[in-house]
């Protein structure tokens, strides 16, 4: 059965469509089944996975009307090395449509129900703000990977995050929880950034990942070339620090799969 994992936060331009391809794309080099869903209206991560948003002829908007199965929908992203559920702006008239529909918010928990277990990972790309989109993918998810930049305004927007969360927890899905938090776009060089680092650590503990994505120019230019940062250098920082996330996140599943074991031999 595939993990789901929204990749969210409600401030803009904090590496989560970047997180949610070059993740994706680290996973699927482990030999790992992904699927990435792409629930931004800008189609950034269709495009930055070689996918021209322009093209596709389904996408996330057909399926969460429920116009097209899941299935139908779903290209794959060859280079990239996973498969893909494209978004392009026809999700804004989606995002309207759901609002008079019933069980509006949990369209895409409904319609993947029948692929996860194909796929090992479902990483979701939300859009920068909350809306029904965003509710969608934190109703389909058991967990939610924030990346944010260590500067003093990110963590306001994480305590709102963190509070749209808890509530989605307690209406909607029991099971949704923090992944983990990932800081992005990091320069050691800066106080600021140091300073709101060990806050992190120190309010969030093993909840922040050890992995640290820094500023990296290979990392900008990737999606200029329709390419995972990988791809394009795999030699980079950028590249390097993906990959490592992805095996940190490998670990920590392992790890979990193994209390759990252990946790149903001691009630037998």
């Amino acid at each position: 059965m595939g993990r789901i994992i929204a990749v969210a936060n409600q401030k803009g331009g904090v590496g989560k469509t970047t997180t949610s391809v070059n993740l994706s794309a680290s996973l699927a080099a482990t030999r790992r089944r992904i699927l990435l869903i792409d629930l931004d209206p800008q189609g950034n991560a269709t495009m930055g996975s070689g996918i021209d948003k322009h093209g596709v002829s389904l996408s996330g908007c057909e399926v969460l009307l429920g116009e097209t199965g899941l299935d139908e929908a779903i290209v794959e992203a060859r280079e990239a090395g996973f498969h893909l559920l494209a978004a392009n702006a026809d999700l804004t008239a989606a995002e309207v449509s759901l609002m008079t529909m019933p069980q509006s918010e949990k369209r895409l928990q409904q319609a993947l129900e029948h692929v996860t277990q194909r796929y090992d990972y479902i990483l979701i790309d939300c859009p920068p703000s909350l809306n029904m989109l965003t509710v969608n993918a934190l109703v389909a998810a058991q967990g939610v990977i924030i990346p944010m930049q260590c500067e003093y305004y990110a963590l306001e927007g994480l305590s709102a995050l963190l509070d749209t969360i808890e509530k989605i927890r307690t209406t909607l899905n029991f099971q949704l929880g923090i992944e983990g938090i990932l800081r992005t776009m990091f320069d050691s060089r800066n106080r600021l950034a140091n300073e709101v680092s060990t806050q992190l650590l120190s309010h969030f503990g093993d909840k922040v990942y050890n992995t640290i994505v820094p500023r990296n120019v290979r990392l900008a230019e990737a999606p200029s070339y329709g390419l995972p940062v990988m791809l394009y250098d795999k030699n980079s920082q950028g590249a390097r620090a993906y990959l490592a996330l992805a095996g940190e996140i490998l670990r920590r599943d392992l790890r979990k799969e193994d209390v759990a074991m252990a946790d149903q031999v001691g009630d037998s």
